[in-house]
């Protein structure tokens, strides 16, 4: 298995893209990682680890593409950034898969542009991942696509609903509609329209509201990409403001330092379910490829895991399934 991982990516690079590829190779004795970027910056905080030069091999890609830079703009320009270099050389079989925790819309134009389209996809989509007192659920579709048609959110429906079976290792998933209301004519004149597309689909539960996220109602939680982002910044925000309001409390009390200590061993554990590191990276979902990206600030276990979900997506054969579906 070789994945390509974009060593210029994110807001630590090239460290964290490098301690993270290198904790992946540890772990699977498989695995080979073609780190790109700038050949002098990434070979500089190689020299500062062991590694496997057999199994650990860099490409040269002296362009950088930056967080804030249009990513339309930067792929047409950019050639010789890591992240079209990357995936130029995904597309020519030369790698299984890319990860990058760069600029996420820059790799989903790279992606939809150089990998193309699944055979049967209408459109791509991001599906992001989403805690709930479940486990890690799946939102569909998270910024990729502001706007979707009817026939559009039944693939993106589908494509979520493989990718919770073959890697979240969740048996039947469920769908729903993210709406305004549960009861069936609720919303705009998409949204029943889609509702209808739905109605016959295998687990589809109707729709759902906001309040039924959290608690796991659904699986696959499908909405256009406007709503789908909101929601999922939303969810990052959470945790930082939840300690804040207890830290908030904490002080109000004047709890001792034991309870204080107590409080945020209980405050740890109940809000890791939230920690994005624990799963590395969210998918594009109906591209002919497999473009995988993180969190700009993602730590070395975040690229690891990152890593390990392209692996997963390979050996699983995320694709195929969603081709067999689709056609």
């Amino acid at each position: 298995m070789i994945v390509a991982v974009d060593a210029a990516g994110g807001d630590y690079y090239p460290k964290n893209p490098v301690e993270g590829a290198l904790q992946a190779v540890e772990e699977n004795s498989e695995l080979t990682v073609l780190l790109f970027g700038p050949e002098d910056q990434v070979n500089k905080e190689l020299a500062n680890h062991d590694y496997d030069t057999q199994r650990v091999l860099v490409h040269d890609a002296p362009q950088v593409i930056g967080m804030e830079e249009s990513p339309a703009q930067a792929v047409k320009t950019k050639q010789q950034s890591s992240i079209v270099v990357g995936v130029g050389l995904h597309k020519a079989g030369k790698c299984d898969a890319f990860v990058s925790a760069g600029n996420t819309g820059a790799l989903l134009a790279a992606s939809m542009f150089g990998l193309g389209k699944l055979k049967g996809v209408l459109r791509p989509t991001i599906a992001s991942y989403f805690p709930t007192i479940k486990g890690f659920r799946l939102l569909v579709d998270a910024g990729a696509n502001l706007e979707i048609k009817p026939e559009a959110a039944v693939q993106f429906a589908k494509m979520g609903q493989i990718y919770c079976q073959q890697i979240l290792k969740i048996d039947n998933p469920k769908v729903g509609l993210l709406n305004v209301g549960e009861e069936e004519g609720k919303g705009t004149d998409l949204l029943k329209e889609i509702h209808a597309e739905l109605k016959n689909h295998d687990n589809f539960v109707g729709n759902v509201e906001g309040k039924d996220i959290l608690p796991g109602k659904a699986d696959v939680f499908l909405c256009d990409g406007l709503v789908g982002n909101i929601v999922l910044k939303f969810g990052e925000s959470i945790p930082e403001i939840v300690q804040q309001m207890i830290g908030g409390a904490v002080k109000e009390m004047g709890l001792s330092k034991e309870e204080v200590g107590q409080i945020q061993k209980v405050l740890h554990t109940a809000l890791s379910s939230f920690n994005y590191e624990n799963v590395g990276g969210i998918p594009f979902l109906g591209v002919n490829g497999v473009s995988i990206v993180g969190h700009g600030g993602s730590s070395p276990l975040a690229i690891k895991n990152m890593i390990k979900s392209a692996v997963q997506t390979v050996e699983n054969d995320v694709n195929g399934k969603i081709v067999a579906s689709l056609n």
